[in-house]
């Protein structure tokens, strides 16, 4: 890679990649401080890819961490303003409830996100047989539907 190569990207794809990374290695006590400079960024769709990015990746490692509800309840003070941001991390909230085995409310989780309901199919967060049983019947799409029956049928098995 040259010097050259380096100068064509975009501004806005090194700024993505310097924000990432600094997210990656935030500490905790600065990390609001970090996410409130990334969303002041000039290009928003870019600022929230990055900030959802980060918070998909703290919000798994963190999903059965009693941390979660402290990092969320900041984290929400300072997306309040961003729609998707929110509704995102109100989702991760409702996947550590349904992990954990506490209580939630079927229609959390019918009218959540496309996004939401394959990821409680896909196996990758815990997933009580409620939950499946109820993507089964009336999953948002066909695709998690399908999942959702699979995953019922045969738990231990990869979709």
């Amino acid at each position: 890679m040259t010097d050259s190569h380096i100068d064509e990207e975009p501004a806005e794809h090194r700024r993505f990649a310097r924000y990432l990374s600094a997210l990656e290695t935030v500490a905790e006590a600065d990390e609001a401080e970090l996410v409130t400079a990334v969303l002041q960024d000039e290009d928003a769709p870019m600022a929230q890819s990055v900030v959802v990015r980060h918070v998909d990746r703290r919000a798994a490692e963190l999903l059965a961490d009693s941390r979660f509800t402290a990092w969320a309840h900041t984290l929400t003070g300072v997306i309040a303003e961003h729609d998707f941001l929110t509704r995102r991390l109100q989702e991760w909230s409702l996947l550590r409830a349904i992990t954990l085995g506490d209580s939630w409310a079927p229609e959390e989780l019918t009218t959540a996100s496309d996004w939401c309901q394959r990821t409680v199919t896909a196996g990758q967060v815990a997933t009580s047989p409620e939950a499946l049983t109820l993507l089964a019947e009336q999953g948002r799409t066909r695709r998690v539907r399908n999942a959702a029956t699979r995953r019922l049928q045969h738990p231990a098995q990869p979709i």
